[in-house]
């Protein structure tokens, strides 16, 4: 479980997060969601360190993260794993290179036992075989793939996954979120997803956070998000579904 109080930041004069608290559970797909400029991403950088914030704490399974220094923060570190927006592959490596990465930063694991958990991490991505190509080699949908593989070989305690259907075409999004479902679910990973796809919302948000002018405006899951009353949350679903249901058109 990962807990947030009063987070806090800003960039010069623009004052992105507004003292936001929350709790991110075990097991469960946590979304953050809301509209561009909310500040979705830069709540998910100060959660993982990326961002310091000037308010407020970040605890990991009782942990204060914000209190650490750089060194005190290595332990939960090799807990996390993430998936950036971009995928963030190296283009220089192959697929097994680019997943043996974090094993070989943070781990004494020996070649043969690193060699076996890329196949493993493949394998449960549907990737078996790949190992050899390179990122140019692979689809957009495929290099979400190998991304994903990257972030769990470390058999993380915490997922981070940033906007995973940004550039996708629906039905290879859909595969992407069904996949961190099941990987959430299975091996009981505190998952933190950032995205503004209402597909992604209503399809595994077990616990959402909706963001609105740098503050939480409101929190439940997929099932109450069509039922609440919250004006802010209303004008973003039923826009990002107007928005969808035009790009359908064309």
């Amino acid at each position: 479980m990962i807990e947030i109080h009063d987070i806090h930041k800003t960039f010069g004069d623009n004052y992105v997060l507004k003292g936001i608290s929350g709790v991110f559970r075990e097991g469960m797909c946590n979304l953050i969601i809301g509209g561009s400029g909310s500040g979705k991403t830069t709540l998910l950088k100060c959660m993982v360190g990326l961002h310091e914030p000037e308010q407020g704490s970040v605890m990991y399974d009782g942990r204060d993260f914000t209190r650490m220094t750089f060194e005190e923060r290595i332990d939960i570190r090799k807990e996390i794993g993430m998936l950036f927006q971009s995928s963030a592959l190296f283009d220089s490596m192959t697929v097994e290179e680019n997943i043996m990465f974090p094993l070989n930063m943070f781990t004494e694991m020996k070649t043969k036992e690193k060699k076996e958990r890329v196949n493993f991490c493949l394998e449960r991505v549907n990737l078996a075989g790949k190992n050899k190509l390179y990122p140019a080699e692979l689809s957009g949908g495929m290099k979400k793939r190998v991304g994903i593989a990257r972030a769990i070989s470390m058999q993380p305690k915490y997922l981070f996954v940033d906007e995973p259907n940004s550039g996708l075409d629906p039905k290879t999004a859909i595969v992407i979120d069904e996949l961190i479902n099941e990987l959430t679910e299975e091996y009981k990973i505190t998952t933190v997803v950032v995205t503004h796809d209402m597909n992604s919302v209503m399809g595994i948000g077990d616990n959402i956070i909706f963001l609105y002018n740098g503050k939480k405006e409101w929190e439940g899951s997929n099932k109450e998000i069509a039922k609440t009353d919250n004006q802010q949350l209303n004008d973003f679903v039923f826009a990002s579904k107007f928005t969808q249901a035009a790009k359908d058109k064309l």
